[in-house]
């Protein structure tokens, strides 16, 4: 456990990171007894919130989907360390030590902590990397050709400029287009300050990242987030929905490396091509010297997109955006200004507005 204390339950924020990887898993006893306690104080309050404010996410549906979603039992385990040393309760504790309404403070602030120190940095995180080559200078999703590349080639070769699997290029039936390198987690999330540490919040964020899935941080630590186990290839506009959440892969059982990438966006029926659902079987370079995108990561975002989805926290974050892209401060006070300037300190603002 941290060696911090535990939140005052009027503390309305976390003010440590949460880390729990070296702790052992809970027994089975004690994991059905914490389980239960945490339904009991998600679903109190998911009934005292049923309708919730113009504009505002469901705070309750965040933290109940955020565990469903983990991906393992020991990151459930993790999860719920850190949520019942939010509470400032005792994990081993029984349901008579719990008054819910007692808990409205701190367990609003772990909502809040969630968002604003692992969501929303992913919707603002800018992207680097080149996995052209393993993907054949296609989009994963479209199949469309680079544009850029294409130019190469018909620059050097003419009309009989080919495509990597020595189709010509001219006889492509789909449209090329200008491709981009999409991280599955985002750049921005282990990207150090001045004197190479991460800052407060990007510890933070990959605390609820080891929460989600326990164990996975080693894949996107230091230079690690930019091996191509972690990157995509999309058309600009797909990789904007990919950096936003609103698409997500799931695994085919039993076909390695196919997914079938959905939306949770009405905004992808004006796309029609490509129509979505959609089944694709993603590239692999044939002597496998380059990496193909981690399925493990590809489920932590989908996760995440479900998540957001559910929750509405999307939504809020579509608004919070909204509000910062328009400077637009409300004399209502409805501005979410704690947020953004949270935002800018911590570093999340330094870049493109989608992952």
């Amino acid at each position: 456990m941290p060696h911090s204390s535990p939140l005052h339950h009027h503390q309305s924020s976390l003010e440590g990171v949460i880390y729990f990887s070296a702790e052992p898993t809970l027994g089975t006893d004690q994991r059905t007894n914490a389980k239960r306690r945490f339904y009991r104080i998600v679903e109190y309050f998911e009934a005292a919130s049923s309708s919730r404010s113009s504009g505002d996410y469901s705070r309750p549906r965040l933290v109940h989907l955020t565990y469903d979603y983990t991906l393992s039992e020991e990151s459930r385990d993790n999860f719920l360390r850190a949520f019942f040393w939010a509470m400032a309760l005792s994990i081993d504790g029984s349901e008579e030590d719990i008054d819910a309404e007692d808990l409205r403070s701190p367990f609003f602030g772990f909502a809040d902590y969630l968002l604003d120190n692992f969501f929303l940095p992913h919707r603002l995180a800018a992207l680097r990397g080149a996995c052209l080559t393993r993907d054949r200078h296609r989009c994963v999703i479209s199949r469309k050709f680079d544009l850029e590349e294409g130019e190469k080639r018909m620059r050097r070769d003419g009309d009989s400029a080919r495509d990597d699997d020595g189709d010509l290029l001219l006889e492509d039936a789909n449209p090329a287009d200008f491709l981009e390198v999409a991280h599955i987690l985002p750049h921005s999330l282990m990207k150090a300050d001045i004197g190479s540490e991460l800052n407060p919040s990007k510890q933070a964020a990959l605390a609820i990242l080891n929460m989600l899935d326990s164990g996975v941080v080693h894949l996107v630590e230091g230079v690690e987030i930019d091996r191509p186990r972690n990157a995509i290839t999309l058309t600009h506009v797909l990789h904007r929905l990919f950096g936003d959440f609103l698409l997500f892969f799931e695994p085919i059982p039993d076909r390695q490396h196919t997914y079938r990438i959905r939306s949770c966006s009405p905004v992808a029926l004006l796309l029609r091509n490509p129509a979505f659902p959609i089944t694709r079987t993603l590239y692999l370079t044939d002597t496998w010297t380059i990496d193909p995108p981690s399925p493990r990561l590809l489920a932590i975002h989908s996760a995440i997109a479900h998540i957001l989805h559910l929750s509405a926290a999307g939504e809020y974050i579509d608004k919070l955006l909204l509000d910062m892209d328009g400077k637009d401060v409300k004399s209502d006070g409805s501005t979410e200004l704690g947020r953004l300037v949270k935002l800018r300190l911590g570093g999340y603002l330094d870049g493109p507005s989608y992952s």
